[in-house]
């Protein structure tokens, strides 16, 4: 199983996962034709793409799910929640999965869908098994709850949501009605609450771990590696920070 990043942030987020001649795109941020460029880049033909996971309706995450579904004629797994968020558009080939959690299998790949608290219809988040290798990813909450921690245990990848420094977002820019939002418990993570995560993680185990929807305008890369350091100076070293406007390499889980 592996994994690349074709975008991360609020221009934009998609996220590959291959395991066994299968292959998940999940989210896309992105026009038809900027998504094209970027699968490209990481040499992929669009036609190859088998299931697309939606985690919510927001537009960072959904902006060209039906064209391209529509193009390609690929499934959309998603929450009824979500679907209904965005109008629910008439697509091909459409399997409404439980926000509340569920597991379901394409060839070998085993994927677990997971609630998270988001100011979304109703959002998840995703778990991928394949090989006795597990990759989790949490983006887009705004707290981390019990069941959160426990669905996270033992993943050798993580996709984790570094989002905003406190202090950075109270002296930023943003109106305090949008700084509420992000720093809410139906927001973003904080730098603090995802190193928090970490250290009731096995974190020592996670072979990669690659931080995502960091905020060009409340963060800062050396506020998330101190942040990370802070949990473990070996984590850090395998600590890959995701772009916003060109895709990652590929990543093994």
């Amino acid at each position: 199983m592996r994994f690349c990043s074709l975008g991360s942030g609020s221009r934009g987020n998609a996220t590959l996962v291959e395991s066994a001649g299968c292959r998940v795109l999940v989210d896309n941020g992105f026009s038809l034709r900027e998504l094209h460029q970027r699968l490209l880049a990481a040499d992929v033909e669009p036609d190859s793409i088998d299931v697309l996971l939606l985690t919510h309706e927001h537009g960072d995450h959904v902006k060209g799910v039906w064209s391209f579904a529509r193009r390609h004629r690929v499934e959309v797994w998603t929450t009824p929640g979500t679907w209904r968020a965005v109008g629910a558009p008439e697509i091909p080939r459409l399997r409404l999965l439980s926000g509340q959690g569920q597991s379901v299998r394409i060839d070998g790949l085993r994927i677990r869908s997971y609630p998270v608290p988001h100011d979304a219809r109703e959002p998840c988040q995703f778990l991928f098994e394949a090989d006795g290798r597990r990759l989790g990813m949490l983006t887009d909450t705004g707290c981390v709850t019990p069941h959160m921690t426990q669905v996270l245990q033992d993943c050798d990848a993580l996709i984790l949501e570094l989002n905003h420094d406190p202090e950075l977002l109270r002296r930023g820019p943003y109106p305090p009605s949008l700084q509420r939002r992000v720093a809410g418990d139906f927001g973003h993570l904080s730098n603090l609450q995802a190193a928090r995560l970490l250290d009731a993680l096995p974190h020592r185990a996670i072979a990669r771990l690659c931080v995502a929807h960091v905020s060009e305008t409340n963060n800062h890369p050396d506020l998330v590696g101190a942040s990370i350091r802070g949990v473990c100076e070996s984590l850090a070293e395998r600590t890959l920070i995701l772009e916003q406007d060109r895709p990652s390499v590929w990543c093994p889980c």
